[in-house]
């Protein structure tokens, strides 16, 4: 098989130089050659080709280079197996840096050279730098430091860069004839602007400005005495700009001018666009690594990341003008998809405070639904954050049913209020609702003032389990907590009085203060023992997880953008869910057909006794449970709880098991619940906003740093504190406890307790 050739761009004949900050060197100056290289090749050849490209001596020749991330220390290539080892070793690299010193010069210890200091100056964003024609981009060193709001570091010119034999053309070259000369025209100055900086860039030169306005662009060629200039003006009576002179002679030498150019935000925005326009998840590691090796500009992770936010505004607009858009957004909505509601709110400042939507279809289609509503929230990290607040239901398959949600500035009891108040608006009904959520935030007394007493309100049991392991933790160990928090999701679980006081009572055997807690709680609110609505065994709020997984990939969008997103993905769920039940065969859908099978298997073991009248004793191995036909009801609870005939029902029921199912879960009823479509809605122009309506971004902007998660800990992931095995007790260990002999107080007087925490490692007394 052949050996795969690389090109080596090498140069020799400069100097090292050494950063003050870190002490990592770099090398400057000299000339730069390009030479074929391969695994096959000798040292001693490739040393005999660099001495007559440089005309030197190969005998007084020493060849190094450094290893990756680390630019301290010099690497020396002395036999054959050191040039393999090189080549091998960034063999998957785009370049790798090779210094060609004189022997006299590797002598000297160069980490203890005088530093020469590199010129950083933050310059115009107008100015760009020389860069010689010959030379490729991703191996310029400048003397200015290329700015980005923090310097960004170009590729040193002493570099040897090995790259494939088809590695593209070095991207500047496209950019020669961007400008032609007088009489060319443009749309507008920035368009212009952005051609004359591309220009300089390919033709290897730097610019200033003398003058710059609204008017008229004059651009001179930053060298003293360089005759270069540029004048470009407004065509009259036109919108057009067009160059009126041009001096395009150059006597500063061009290409040997070694003047760094100024890369902005904008700049590399505009070079990267189009490749995020493709994938909209083109990471910021990847764009420095593009930017790299086209350009020769080094970024780190933070200036590539702000230049894919210029980007992305380039491409969707502006987060400020989506603001302003919301009164006009809003009207479409409704125009566009009658019968829908969509509303907003401002401060007094005309900053945006909150938005809120329903869709004509989401609102039919709930009333086809179980009167089931779970209200959860998810943080939003766009460039003003926010918060998402969204109301879902249950469709008859057990599929979440997207039926409204809000864009607001922060989760608050008033925010809450507001969008309750919308939601009720939207819906229209006076049907008894129940509703699942968080005990806390306000939700509790809106859910009263709104909807009266007549709905139901149930706890969420993992936001209760959550607070539970929180309020305990520093109290009790790892397993006794864990224990605790078991309990407690059985007590939720329980459907009888008798099975919710066995668990409490395994609460209180642990901890007498945890047990408190419980039953202070509210149980009646998350209860299956006690709660009076119809949760259909759904015990938590974050059941349509699917939607805000939706949000998790639009959050970063402008809100308006976001929206209408969130809004197409509803509109292709309702068409696809429409599409597969039409295929259905069944009378129940597909999930409610396996679980009635499921319950249909146990009550082939059942006996049934007649009672009286509708009323029937169903007994099994272990239990005997009365159900009652006439009032859908069963003494084990099940029947309630589902919606669906549990075992003993369906023993009595037999064949007419179907007309005793919660209407919400015949395949009819889920039809009806994606009848309606939500209709698309077109670009349209905007028209002038008037002062009336104008709406400003809110005040609050994401703040600096790497957007925390919101994280949802889970019984199973309950982290384990530090636990001392002398006294057992919490947080600190054998080395830091003041106790010599005994156990926590806390344990002795929790027996049960005392039996989890008495395991103890081997050689460890009390």
């Amino acid at each position: 098989m052949a050996t795969k050739k690389i090109i080596g761009i090498c140069q020799s004949g400069g100097e090292f130089v050494t950063n003050k900050d870190d002490g990592s060197l770099f090398y400057t100056g000299g000339e730069a050659y390009a030479l074929d290289l391969d695994h096959q090749t000798q040292l001693k050849d490739f040393k005999h080709e660099l001495a007559e490209t440089f005309q030197c001596s190969a005998d007084g020749m020493a060849i190094k280079y450094f290893l990756p991330g680390n630019r301290k220390t010099l690497i020396t290539i002395s036999k054959d197996k050191d040039l393999k080892r090189m080549v091998n070793f960034f063999k998957d690299a785009d370049q790798v840096e090779v210094f060609v010193i004189a022997e006299e010069a590797a002598g000297r210890n160069v980490s203890n050279m005088p530093a020469t200091a590199s010129r950083s100056s933050r310059t115009t964003v107008s100015e760009t730098a020389v860069i010689p024609s010959d030379v490729p981009l991703d191996l310029m060193q400048t003397d200015d430091a290329i700015v980005l709001d923090e310097p960004i570091e170009t590729v040193p010119l002493a570099a040897c860069s090995f790259s494939n034999e088809d590695k593209h053309r070095r991207a500047a070259t496209q950019w020669e004839n961007i400008i032609t000369g007088v009489d060319q025209r443009f749309n507008t100055f920035a368009e212009f602007r952005e051609a004359l900086h591309k220009y300089s860039i390919a033709h290897g030169f730097t610019y200033k400005y003398k003058k710059n306005d609204s008017h008229r662009v004059t651009a001179k060629c930053k060298t003293d005495g360089c005759p270069w200039r540029i004048y470009a003006s407004r065509l009259a009576t036109t919108q057009l700009i067009c160059i009126k002179k041009m001096n395009p002679e150059h006597t500063c030498g061009g290409a040997t001018v070694k003047a760094g150019y100024r890369a902005t935000r904008g700049w590399i925005g505009s070079i990267i666009k189009e490749k995020l326009k493709v994938s909209p998840n083109y990471k910021p590691k990847d764009i420095a690594s593009d930017i790299k090796r086209d350009y020769g500009i080094q970024l780190n992770y933070t200036q590539a990341w702000r230049a894919k936010e210029i980007a992305r505004e380039q491409l969707q607009g502006s987060y400020k003008e989506a603001y302003s858009q919301l009164p006009y957004f809003c009207e479409k909505i409704m125009e566009t998809n009658p019968g829908s509601l969509a509303a907003f709110s401002t401060k007094e400042d005309s900053s945006f405070r909150r938005f809120f939507v329903s869709f004509r279809a989401s609102i039919a289609g709930f009333h086809q639904c179980r009167p089931l509503l779970f209200l959860d929230s998810t943080l939003l990290y766009s460039k003003y954050q926010g918060t998402l607040l969204a109301a879902t239901a249950a469709d008859g398959n057990d599929d979440f049913f997207p039926v409204a949600f809000a864009v607001v500035d922060e989760e608050t009891e008033d925010n809450w209020h507001w969008f309750l108040l919308q939601l009720k608006s939207a819906l229209s009904t006076s049907e008894q609702i129940t509703f699942v959520s968080d005990f806390q935030k306000g939700i509790r007394e809106s859910l009263l003032d709104i909807f009266g007493k007549e709905c139901y309100h149930g706890y969420c049991v993992r936001c209760l389990a959550e607070k539970l392991n929180k309020d305990l933790k520093g109290q009790f160990s790892h397993d006794a907590r864990r224990l605790l928090i078991q309990d407690f999701h059985a007590a939720a679980s329980a459907r009888k009085h008798d099975e919710f006081e066995r668990c409490v009572e395994n609460i209180k055997a642990i901890s007498v203060e945890a047990y408190n807690w419980v039953i202070s709680s509210e149980p009646h609110h998350w209860a299956n023992a006690f709660f009076g609505g119809a949760r259909y065994n759904h015990m938590t709020s974050n059941f349509g997880r699917e939607f805000y997984d939706w949000v998790s990939e639009v959050d970063e969008l402008p809100i308006t953008q976001m929206v209408d997103v969130l809004r197409g993905k509803i509109m292709e769920l309702i068409y696809r869910r429409r599409l597969e039940s039409s295929q259905w065969v069944t009378r129940l859908t597909p999930c409610m057909e396996e679980k009635l099978a499921q319950e249909n298997s146990k009550a082939r073991n059942l006996q049934v006794l007649l009672s009286h009248g509708s009323t029937f004793e169903v007994r099994g191995d272990q239990s005997v449970e009365a159900v009652d036909i006439g009032n859908w009801d069963c003494s084990c609870k099940g029947w309630q709880l589902s919606g669906l005939p549990c075992c003993h029902a369906i023993a009595v029921l037999g064949n007419n098991v179907y007309d005793y199912c919660s209407r919400f879960f015949t395949a009819d009823c889920y039809r009806g619940s994606y009848a309606e479509s939500i209709n698309p809605m077109p670009n349209v122009e905007k028209p002038e906003t008037s002062e009336a309506a104008i709406v400003t971004p809110p005040p609050t902007k994401r703040p600096p740093g790497r957007p925390k998660l919101k994280l949802v800990e889970s019984v199973d992931i309950i982290k384990r504190q530090l636990q001392c095995s002398k006294c057992k007790g919490l947080g600190h260990n054998k080395k830091t406890c003041n106790k010599v002999n005994g156990i926590e107080e806390v344990a002795i007087q929790h027996p049960v307790l005392v039996g989890l925490l008495e395991e103890e490692p081997e050689g460890n007394t009390c």
